[in-house]
């Protein structure tokens, strides 16, 4: 498996979680158990050890695999680069509806989406596929496909889901405590938002990817299959606002971060409560602001 497969990097990174948990001093399991743990070959467990011994996490020899240091963040890859290439074609074909401010009825042809993102035709065509499901995209027999209008039952329908499965996984959260891994991660991205609202007149189209990763991060962690796949139209609706007005796009993101911050600072604080009430009402914000702001077909 090459080192630059996003596969490659996810299962390193589960490495580094693995060598941070049994801690310094101590040795890591034999191949075939990491192999079974990561559930890779043992190939790659070779290629994952030669790269943690080469970096000075351990220390591998024969057998042996003393743990030197405990990994830092730097030693991990990021989000973008674990990514599977349908995941971030995902992520691109959204910002390019976004900036392209296409039209309903504006035709997609495999081949120019090809050149694009710089993928293949079968990872294309899985995307289009799988986000056909929901009615935004249909196929045409001439092999292009064409971007359906949104239509305001559409958006209601698609925001009454979207909000029973946000609720669900944030109460989630909630019982699992602000030590919880999806806890953290939020807590984490408390920088980038306050960056960009400290810049909000230049950097408010920064908002968007930080809007999909906050919102999904909860999804994703919440670690349903039916849920995440689900997410691929709420990310293309409601974070990067397919068919809104642009007019007043900056005061919108603007209220947004306020609004996940608020969210943030009461999990950081350990105040669920205010972080229920505080998330509550950003849902009841977004459901405002699509019926407000939205271009209906």
């Amino acid at each position: 498996m090459s080192r630059d497969s996003s596969t490659f990097k996810e299962s390193y990174n589960h490495a580094l979680d693995i060598v941070r948990d049994i801690g310094v001093s101590e040795t890591l399991p034999t191949e075939n158990a990491l192999s079974q743990s990561l559930a890779v070959s043992r190939t790659t467990v070779r290629t994952i050890l030669k790269n943690l011994n080469k970096a000075g996490i351990i220390k591998w020899e024969g057998r042996q695999k003393q743990v030197l240091r405990a990994p830092k963040q730097t030693d991990y890859f990021g989000d973008d680069e674990t990514a599977s290439a349908t995941e971030r074609v995902s992520s691109q074909f959204m910002e390019y509806v976004l900036n392209s401010d296409l039209a309903p009825g504006t035709a997609l042809h495999e081949s120019d989406l090809k050149k694009r993102f710089d993928v293949s035709s079968s990872v294309i065509r899985e995307f289009l596929i799988k986000f056909s499901r929901f009615g935004l995209i249909t196929k045409e027999r001439n092999r292009s496909w064409v971007l359906r209008g949104f239509t305001r039952e559409f958006a209601e329908e698609l925001f009454e889901v979207r909000e029973m499965f946000e609720m669900r996984a944030f109460r989630h959260l909630i019982e699992q405590g602000a030590d919880s891994p999806t806890a953290q991660a939020l807590i984490a991205l408390a920088p980038k938002h306050e960056q960009i609202l400290e810049q909000i007149d230049t950097n408010f189209l920064d908002f968007p990817r930080l809007d999909e990763r906050f919102h999904r991060t909860l999804i994703e962690y919440y670690d349903n299959r039916f849920m995440t796949d689900f997410y691929e139209v709420v990310a293309m609706v409601f974070h990067y606002h397919y068919r809104w007005h642009r007019a007043d796009e900056k005061r919108r993101n603007r209220d947004a971060l306020t609004e996940h911050l608020a969210i943030i600072y009461a999990l950081e604080a350990g105040d669920f409560k205010k972080a229920d009430e505080a998330f509550r009402a950003h849902l009841c914000n977004a459901k405002k602001t699509m019926t407000a702001s939205a271009l209906w077909d």
